[in-house]
């Protein structure tokens, strides 16, 4: 049987960049080496690409600090309308049958990498470009949201050339409020801003992040999250999860570096109407962003059981502690069926894609 080629492709140029290369490392070690045979493939964080044979030994990838033997340089070339990767050094032709993607923030998951390979003709895993842009913009996300009727916290756009001052915020959206780069993921750059004395210097650091933040009004409620899986026209979802952050907020220690950052339960322990709202919210979600693949989707559940979207997330975590895989799990798809079924869907949707005209004559 010849296995299908999967080129896992991971880093890249984004604040998530040590994230990604953790979530590779699970992806690699979990997939279904009697099915797929996995080609690893690092971005560097300036964009340089390399096939490499080193990934369980790589934590960060910068340019002068990888070893020319494990680390190939590569590109991408189309030939006769298909796409394929080129070692540069040995001129060596690897073709592959689908990516999966797995950079997490710029470049990755905002559409950019999908749109790449969408010109290159390759099938990948998850979400299009459209659904990955919209997704990650947190601005034109909760446009849609509020367009779609789909519950979720009030909030104000401050834009470098037209901020609003603290007493503006504070009128319209109470105190504590959240501010956050509208197109960042992993909560680097969002602050929880309590007094107007701290709001300066971490506005500049939002701002660091990406010319956009939006101003979110802080709903105190529990943090539910439900992962989804399937195409746009028939998403399945998982059983829902709680977290409880020990930190001020579930920030990207919270996630990432502090073991004991957060409680987090699966099932989450919901009333049956409201766990029927989320599951169906999250359809809702998928389904009017048109994704495909995969998403995990994150809720807010007020005490009086008023249930809305914090955000959708089209590139998920695939780290050991991440929620999306763990969802799923205590749903009953393993880690590695979870791998071979995004793949599947992956090529399914891209036969979708293949089917349709891009010519009239």
């Amino acid at each position: 049987m010849n296995k299908t080629k999967v080129a896992l492709i991971f880093g890249g140029r984004s604040a998530e960049h040590e994230v990604s290369i953790n979530s590779a490392k699970n992806i690699a070690a979990a997939i279904d080496k009697n099915k797929y045979d996995l080609i690893t493939i690092g971005i560097s964080k300036s964009g340089s690409w390399y096939h490499t044979t080193a990934l369980d030994k790589t934590s960060s990838l910068t340019d002068d600090n990888l070893n020319e033997n494990d680390f190939q340089s590569i590109l991408f070339s189309i030939d006769k309308g298909q796409g394929h990767l080129v070692n540069t050094k040995t001129k060596e032709i690897i073709n592959i049958d689908v990516v999966f993607p797995i950079i997490h923030g710029t470049y990755g998951e905002d559409g950019c990498i999908q749109g790449f390979l969408k010109m290159l003709k390759i099938p990948f895993t998850g979400c299009s470009v459209l659904s990955s842009a919209t997704g990650m913009d947190k601005d034109v996300m909760k446009q849609i949201f509020t367009y779609s009727s789909i519950p979720n916290a009030p909030y104000l756009l401050i834009r470098p050339w037209n901020k609003i001052s603290f007493k503006d915020l504070t009128g319209k959206l109470g105190l504590p409020f959240f501010i956050k780069p509208a197109n960042a993921g992993s909560s680097v750059g969002v602050h929880k801003i309590k007094s107007e004395s701290e709001f300066s210097d971490k506005l500049k650091d939002s701002f660091s992040y990406d010319t956009k933040v939006i101003a979110e009004k802080f709903i105190r409620g529990r943090e539910i999250e439900i992962s989804v899986l399937g195409l746009s026209s028939s998403p399945e979802v998982s059983e829902p999860g709680e977290i409880r952050s020990n930190h001020e907020f579930y920030s990207y220690d919270a996630k990432y570096l502090d073991q004991n950052g957060a409680i987090v339960t699966i099932p989450a322990q919901l009333t049956e109407t409201v766990k029927t709202q989320i599951k169906n919210l999250a359809k809702k979600t998928f389904t009017t962003l048109n994704c495909s693949g995969f998403a995990r989707i994150d809720f807010f559940v007020t005490e009086d059981e008023d249930v809305l979207i914090n955000e959708i997330n089209t590139l998920p975590g695939f780290t050991n502690i991440s929620m999306y895989p763990k969802m799923w799990g205590a749903s009953g798809l393993s880690y590695t069926n979870l791998i071979s079924k995004l793949i599947e869907l992956g090529l399914e949707q891209d036969k979708i894609d293949q089917s349709l005209k891009t010519n009239w004559l």
